[in-house]
């Protein structure tokens, strides 16, 4: 069922990354230049990875050229990377094997003896970051591939010298059918990436075997309907973590200690384990952080030691980001672009004591716009004002779908729909008013909106 190659890299010496700047590349490549792996890269954009990355003795160039693949022993691709990528064709015509960034990861995995790997369509890049937090303060050296930046680490992961690697296990298109873990995290099971699973079934199928790479334990929220009915069937050992439902893990005592933070006792079974105080806002935080006190309670790390990773960890990049005022309006940004995700940093939001919340919103992919529109559509103006740019369409051309922003704006009474990242700046400094919060959300580029605007 795995497709795990055990002699990826036997063999091979000089390794080169297409795309070396991506933020899922860059712990793969730290990882194995740790190891001794000589490393080069190309990319098409200037970045503070690629500084950091020449910082680090790697031959980087700048635009993808076919000249660049020659001497390598492997070439490896991340899925955005067409197969006429001049670097790609170069690969395969001269006979040069490849591996995809997922395959690669799943090698990488395996180095280490203890693989924790973090699934679920919410929540995944704050659990990673939250749980290398905690590992790294606990003097674990961990390694770590994150979505996200942590602040701790600066980075998006690392390499580590202890028996750790914490890895964010990303469901698109089956990758993280190439990990083995040694512990598995799900947490949730929501409808996205419908496009190419067809149905929520071969959804919950993908993760259900996901579920049967797990060589030691499975931390399953039982809380969601739909982790329950994929990890109920299974024959591994599950310890389950919930607020509502009995499980072993359970929150106690929750309180709001400040408005949108909380802190609560974790049970385990019976007896006290950690008291959290948690440095993020939002009540879905108290989910995260009870599967980041089950692994590391599995890992015989100490409540003491949780507890003060957890209340040390202020975010993920692009995970309700405060990145500055201008005119004293606070502007944040956060990477939810699917209705569950926009609920949660909304109602967060509201929850802070801003005079008004202004949400906008960067829909990315046509199919998902279309599929969404209406759960779009009813969550986004719990806001207080709402505004839609321009659907990105990332793997998607705009030609072979009919949906458009402004079906979005027309079932959103009084929200307005913009064109250009300008035309929100102009819109936004000229009707938001001090004490006020603009989140700008979603995975796409809307964060340079961000940015425009504080400058």
């Amino acid at each position: 069922m795995n497709n795990f190659n055990s002699d990826l890299l036997a063999g091979k010496h000089r390794l080169h990354f297409i795309g070396i700047g991506g933020s899922g590349m860059y712990p793969l490549v730290q990882i194995l230049a740790a190891r001794g792996y000589e490393i080069s890269g190309s990319d098409v954009n200037e970045g503070s990875i690629l500084d950091a990355e020449r910082a680090m003795g790697i031959q980087v160039y700048m635009g993808q050229r076919a000249e660049n693949v020659a001497g390598a022993d492997l070439v490896i691709y991340s899925a955005a990377i067409h197969p006429d990528n001049p670097e790609l064709a170069a690969a395969v015509q001269q006979g040069i094997p490849t591996a995809e960034r997922s395959v690669l990861l799943g090698y990488v995995a395996q180095l280490y003896p203890n693989p924790i790997c973090i699934a679920g369509t919410h929540g995944k890049t704050t659990v990673t970051a939250m749980m290398t937090q905690v590992f790294e303060m606990a003097g674990k050296d961990p390694a770590a591939v994150i979505g996200g930046k942590l602040p701790l680490i600066d980075g998006y992961g690392k390499s580590g010298k202890g028996r750790e690697i914490i890895i964010e296990a990303c469901e698109y298109a089956r990758t993280f059918l190439h990990l083995a873990p040694s512990i598995s995290v799900l947490l949730n099971i929501d409808a996205d990436h419908l496009e190419y699973y067809g149905s929520m079934e071969n959804l919950k199928d993908a993760f259900r075997r996901f579920c049967l790479l797990t060589t030691d334990t499975i931390v399953a929220n039982t809380d969601d309907a739909n982790t329950y009915d994929v990890v109920k069937t299974l024959d591994r050992h599950v310890r389950t973590i919930g607020i509502q439902c009995p499980a072993d893990f359970t929150a106690r005592n929750i309180c709001e200690y400040k408005p949108g933070f909380y802190s609560f006792d974790v049970m385990e079974l019976t007896r006290e384990y950690a008291h959290i105080q948690l440095s993020v806002p939002g009540y879905h935080h108290i989910y995260n952080a009870l599967a980041v006190c089950a692994v590391a309670r599995l890992c015989r790390l100490s409540g003491d030691e949780v507890a003060r990773g957890i209340q040390a960890f202020t975010g993920a990049g692009r995970r309700f980001e405060i990145m500055g005022e201008v005119n004293g309006i606070t502007i944040a940004d956060d990477y939810a672009h699917h209705p569950t995700e926009l609920r949660a940093t909304l109602t967060t939001a509201k929850e802070l004591g801003f005079k008004e919340v202004w949400a906008v919103f960067q829909p990315y992919t046509f199919s998902r716009t279309e599929m969404l529109l209406d759960e779009f559509a009813e969550v986004l103006p719990i806001a207080d004002h709402v505004v839609v740019t321009r659907i990105m369409g990332g793997r998607e051309k705009e030609e072979d779908y009919t949906v458009k922003a402004e079906d979005l704006t027309a079932k959103m009474p009084g929200s307005v729909c913009v064109q250009t990242f300008e035309e929100v700046k102009e819109y936004i400094l000229s009707h938001a008013q001090p004490g006020d919060l603009v989140l700008t959300l979603g995975c796409g580029d809307l964060y340079k909106a961000a940015k425009m605007m504080l400058e």
